[in-house]
């Protein structure tokens, strides 16, 4: 390893502050975590690439360390976790210097401390191509386990918080709140039967969702909440193929009992809100009914993962 990059992990040491669960973070060869007796942990990671994730402009090296916690701390929330520790492994652009580099980590440091994350370790490399940044964060849930996909019942509401739609040409793919505060306003009011947040699009992550619980759904047209953005697009589509299509969202998905949606719907105190978009039913597949009355199969629109592709 370079000087340089020595010099960029004692600035980064400089930024960080152990506390629990991380009783050693770092500078050693590993980290040491001491998670709570009675909670399971919970363990995500993505890794972001320049070009396929976000690219400068418009994204700034501060924008793109944002984010690269920011889809980490999403999936936390998707399983209605708390996360309390964070991993960062940086491949860097020789070419664009320690300014670059200390802006990147900037970013994501002020996220992490944002939501209580000890930035406790990870790697630093330098190389000739673009910025690659790899997230792992630790967490722990809420409430006695987490939530996962699987879970979901025929009679359950499904709802959706915030507004979908049109994330990449506003640019809040970059700047998203992860839901963190959301989801444990939602752990203390209801029981979450199943949950996931919005990555690949509406319609596709519903479709994950519906085949991991074995069960239907319809969905409603005229509910689900647009932004202003895939409102104002004008591409060809509709505001609500955008709405059920557009990628990296980040708002979270679930499902609750109806008495529980009611709850919900009469008594959620938060800015963010959450909107009732249909139901569970038996079966299998997704269908959409329209304000007119039709109903027409919801195939999984959005982002699909295949080999050799990068989204």
């Amino acid at each position: 390893m370079s000087r340089p990059e020595f010099q960029l992990i004692d600035w980064i040491r400089g930024q960080v502050r152990d506390r629990a669960p991380v009783t050693l973070g770092i500078g050693d060869d590993a980290a040491c975590l001491k998670p709570s007796a009675d909670r399971e942990t919970l363990v995500a990671i993505d890794m972001l690439m320049e070009g396929v994730h976000f690219t400068f402009p418009p994204a700034t090296p501060q924008l793109a360390g944002r984010k690269a916690l920011a889809v980490n701390l999403s999936d936390i929330a998707a399983m209605a976790g708390r996360p309390t520790a964070a991993f960062i492994s940086v491949a860097l652009p020789k070419r664009r210097g320690m300014d670059f580099a200390k802006d990147v980590h900037a970013g994501l440091i002020e996220l992490a401390n944002e939501h209580n994350v000890i930035v406790a370790g990870g790697d630093t490399n330098s190389w000739d191509g673009p910025l690659v940044i790899s997230v792992t964060v630790v967490g722990e849930p809420l409430g006695l386990r987490p939530v996962c996909r699987k879970g979901a019942r025929p009679g359950d509401w499904i709802f959706v918080t915030g507004a979908l739609g049109g994330s990449l040409p506003s640019g809040r793919h970059l700047t998203f709140p992860p839901r963190l505060g959301e989801v444990a306003q939602l752990t203390s009011l209801v029981d979450l039967h199943a949950m996931m947040d919005i990555s690949d699009g509406l319609a596709a992550d519903l479709h994950h969702l519906l085949d991991t619980s074995h069960v239907g759904a319809m969905i409603e047209a005229d509910q689900i909440p647009l932004t202003e953005t895939a409102t104002r697009m004008i591409d060809g589509q509709s505001p609500l193929i955008h709405g059920l299509s557009d990628g990296e969202d980040f708002e979270l998905l679930f499902a609750v009992s109806p008495d529980d949606g009611r709850l919900l719907m009469s008594d959620w105190r938060n800015e963010t809100p959450v909107h009732k978009i249909g139901e569970i039913t038996e079966g299998h597949g997704a269908r959409i009914r329209y304000p007119d009355g039709r109903i027409e199969p919801l195939p999984p629109l959005g982002w699909t993962h295949q080999l050799g592709e990068n989204r």
